[in-house]
């Protein structure tokens, strides 16, 4: 099917581009979204009209983007999950999780916006990209913990996801000593009934 974009859609085009998509793909997310129009002589025509309006519009978005990423972008969002001794978690971070963490932060997100291509499973520090605009991304650091105290150990730069060894020394060599010693007198006691 071929469409006409509404607004700069990343690895398809710019915005009055005419473009060939999957029928599937138009219909149930360009279209119903507003981002394209079906390319006909009526919508082209249509589309020529209102194109000073659109820009407009998509400028005014990109600006309002670019103000929401100068304060998001960096951001670090701690999310507290149950994990094994490994650090594999026992459920997941999903782009819900992230989503509604950046919400609590006091950011609108929707989940949409957040670019994880797997759900988060490890502890650790993990960058992940938030698409605000077409045009404007940003990057926030999300630390994945069991505890706050381990967060704080791991924006510090410490690995968690090792498991802790426990290091026991032994002091074997003075009680080797005083065993020899010992055995020394029974032997010695031995031989001399041996003797008598």
């Amino acid at each position: 099917m071929e469409i006409i974009l509404l607004e700069r859609i990343a690895k398809l085009g710019q915005m009055g581009d005419t473009v060939r998509v999957r029928d599937g793909y138009a219909r149930n997310f360009l279209l119903p979204q507003g981002k394209a129009l079906r390319a006909n002589k009526t919508n082209l025509e249509r589309f020529e009209r209102e194109r000073a309006q659109l820009e407009a519009r998509n400028l005014e978005r990109k600006t309002e983007a670019e103000a929401v990423a100068s304060k998001l972008d960096g951001e670090n969002l701690i999310m507290i999950r149950s994990a094994g001794e490994t650090g594999q978690l026992y459920g997941s971070v999903s782009t819900r999780d992230i989503a509604d963490g950046l919400t609590e932060a006091g950011f609108t997100v929707t989940r949409g916006q957040v670019d994880l291509r797997n759900p988060i499973k490890t502890i650790g520090l993990h960058s992940v990209v938030i698409a605000l605009h077409p045009e404007v991304e940003v990057t926030v650091s999300v630390n994945v913990a069991r505890s706050e105290d381990e967060a704080v150990r791991q924006a510090a730069g410490e690995d968690l996801t090792t498991p802790e060894m426990d290091v026991f020394e032994f002091e074997e060599d003075d009680e080797e000593e005083t065993a020899d010693g010992d055995d020394a007198e029974v032997s010695d006691e031995a031989a001399a009934e041996e003797e008598a």
